[in-house]
Parts: structure tokens; sequence; C-alpha cells
């Protein structure tokens, strides 16, 4: 029996297969990734014109030209100077002393009052001297009668010559006594033995003196010894009458010249050093032995060196380094300033000013203030503003 001819029975023959509709879950996951796509590049294109117009931004927005203070680098003699550190000393100074010993009768000095030499200090009890000197004077009065009588009768021959020589004798030897006790006496009486200022009195009237007890000391301040060392490879530079500068903490700012008297011939084998000594002149005796000096030698000059303000030299662990100015060319054809950062190597630095021995040539200009946290390539305006004077003798601490 066939089912499709069977009455009250419908259908399609179980051969066909039913025709399938599209779900709603895959149409709405189409909507969805449509949309997606759709969100995911406008964020990518809003990001990426975002990015563009900021580099616009910043591309037409330069900052302004940081205003500095120029300077120009150039070659000039320089003075060639040996730095050492040493004392001053007196080239007289004593303490002042007696020869003898004696009690101190008077005292005829002001302490720190400027004597000449020669000039009484002290006076030791000398009445016994004074009483033999006395003594040995009359007797050479009687002696020198005695030899003028004998002589006399020798001439007419009626002494002996003996009787003249004996007498002579004893006339010299009063003389000798006499010489004698006025150089005790002498020696009682204390001298300055050379002008000079005194110091502080350490003796008082009535005191008994023992020889060599220090009475007073003497000073002469009309010049002194500048005493200091170099190094043993410096010391072929030195020579007997260069000129030497000194300056003490006493008196800041203030510079006192001399010249080289002595040199040591000996290098020391213990520091490699060789002492050196100047004479300075002390005209207003402002300078004192013991004083702490800072010397400097001056030395033949060197050839020309390329030198810039010291404030342009930026010193760190990396390098020292300049910033120099150039100009450039932009493309609206306007030049700019800027200043680039150039790696030198420098020398000393003297009277504010640094030496550069490689890294800059004459004629350069370079960036003397303002340079703190500038960054290389930065555009700069020169300031109209004069730079700070450097003091000619800056100040010692």
């Amino acid at each position: 029996m066939n089912i499709a001819t069977e009455p009250k029975l419908t259908g399609k023959p179980i051969e066909e297969k039913p025709r399938k509709r599209p779900t709603r879950p895959v149409l709405w996951f189409l909507i969805v990734g449509c949309l997606l796509a759709l969100l995911v590049g406008g964020l990518v294109w809003f990001n990426m014109f975002r990015d563009k117009m900021i580099a616009q931004f910043f591309a037409n927005m330069k900052p302004p030209p940081i205003s500095v203070t120029a300077a120009v680098a150039k070659s000039e003699t320089v003075p060639n100077l040996l730095s050492a550190v040493g004392d001053l000393a007196a080239v007289h100074q004593v303490n002042v002393t007696s020869d003898v010993s004696g009690r101190i009768t008077d005292i005829m000095f002001t302490a720190g009052a400027h004597v000449k030499q020669g000039t009484p200090l002290v006076q030791l009890y000398d009445a016994p001297d004074q009483g033999d000197l006395a003594n040995y004077k009359a007797q050479a009065t009687v002696a020198e009668l005695s030899l003028d009588r004998a002589k006399q009768l020798a001439s007419r021959q009626f002494g002996p010559q003996a009787t003249v020589d004996q007498a002579q004798a004893t006339f010299d030897q009063a003389n000798a006594m006499i010489a004698k006790t006025e150089a005790l006496i002498a020696q009682k009486l204390v001298r300055a033995p050379f002008d000079g200022e005194l110091g502080v009195r350490k003796v008082e009237v009535g005191q008994y003196l023992t020889a060599g007890t220090q009475i007073v000391s003497l000073t002469d301040l009309s010049e002194l010894y500048a005493n200091f060392t170099v190094t043993e490879k410096d010391s072929g530079s030195l020579q007997v009458g260069q000129t030497v500068r000194i300056n003490v903490d006493a008196y800041p700012g203030r510079t006192f010249e001399g010249k080289i008297t002595t040199i040591e011939p000996q290098i020391s084998t213990d520091t490699r050093n060789i002492r050196v000594q100047a004479t300075i002149p002390n005209p207003d005796n402002i300078l004192k032995p013991g004083m702490f000096a800072t010397t400097t030698v001056v030395l033949p000059d060197k050839p020309p060196v390329i030198t810039v303000p010291e404030t342009a030299v930026d010193y760190t662990l990396y390098g020292d380094a300049v910033f120099v100015i150039n100009e450039k060319k932009g493309d609206d054809g306007k030049t700019t300033l800027t200043a680039d950062r150039t790696y030198v190597q420098t020398g000393d630095r003297i009277n504010g000013r640094a030496i550069i021995l490689k890294g800059l040539k004459d004629g350069d200009r370079v960036v003397a203030l303002g340079q703190i946290k500038m960054q290389s390539g930065a555009a700069v305006a020169i300031s109209t503003d004069p730079a700070p004077q450097i003091p000619a003798k800056p100040p010692r601490y």
C-alpha cells in the first residue's frame, strides 16, 4: 500500500527533505560583529587622528627662546703661574737673653715698642764690677806714672832698661784688667742687637736672671722670608730672582710681592719636594712671622691659549662642556640662534677665566650665563644685560 495515495493522509513524499530557514542567532552575530568592527575602527582612527593633531600642535607651538648672556672665546696669553703653600719667617728674629747671671735693677724698654740697634733694655746689678773698674783705673794711673819715671831715668842712663820693661808690663796689665771689667759691666747691660719690634716682656725688676733666660723677643719686620715647597717636576722651572706673590688670610684680596732668593740644592727623599725661599719686603710691618701664606711664582709666559669665562663651563661627571651659540636658518628663511652642547678639555682657571685646551676655537660664541637646565639645541636669545663683572681679586675664604 502506498502511503501517499491513502485517503486522509497528506504530506510530501518521504524521499524529499524539508527546507531550512536561517536561524536568528546567526543574524545577531553578524550584526554584533559589524558593530564591533565599526567601533574598533572608529577608535583606531580617533587615536591616529588625535596623535596627528597633537604632533602638529607641538610642531607649530615652539617654546620661546631662552634669554642668555653670551661671551666670546678668545685667544690670549695668560700668566704662567706656579702655586704652592708655605709660611712666613723673619729674616732677623731673636730671643734677647743675658750672657751672665745677675739681679735685674732696671728695665728700660716697653713691651711692643720699636727699638734701634744698641738700645739699652735691661740693667743687671754691677756695683762690684764698677768698684773693680775704679780700682784697676787707679792701678793703671800709678803704673803709667811709674812707666814715665822709668823711661826718663833710662833716657839719662840713670836706670836699667829692665825697670822700664817691668813698668810697661804693669801698666799693660792694669789696662787689660780695665778692659776685662768694662766687658763684664757691658754684659750686665743688655742691649738690642738690631732694629726691630719688641715682644712681650718676660722678666721683672728684682728678679735674679740666670744666663740664657729669655728677656723679650725682638723681630725685624722690615722684610720676611716666605718658605714653601714645590714638586720635583716643577723644580726645573724655578730660578733665583723670579717674582713671587703671596696672599695671607689676615689680608684677603691683598697681594705682596718679593723675589726668590734661595733654592735648596737638595730634593727631599721622603716627599720628593724641593724647598724654596723668597724674600718679601714688608714696609708697613703688617706681615708677621709664622703666618700661613699662599705663594704664586710668576714663570715665563706660554703660547696663547683659548679662554672663556669660568661661568661658561659646565663641570659634570661625564666631562666638561660649554654651550656654543650657532646660527640656523629655518624653513621660512629666518635665522635663529641655538645653543649646542660641546664637550671640551679644560686647563687651569686664572682670574675668573678657564683655559680651553681642546674643543673651541678663537671667536666662538658661548653661553656665559643662563645655561642651567638648558638642553642641547635649544633656541636662545642673547640678553642685552651686561655680564656680571668678575672681581680682579676674588675674595678668599
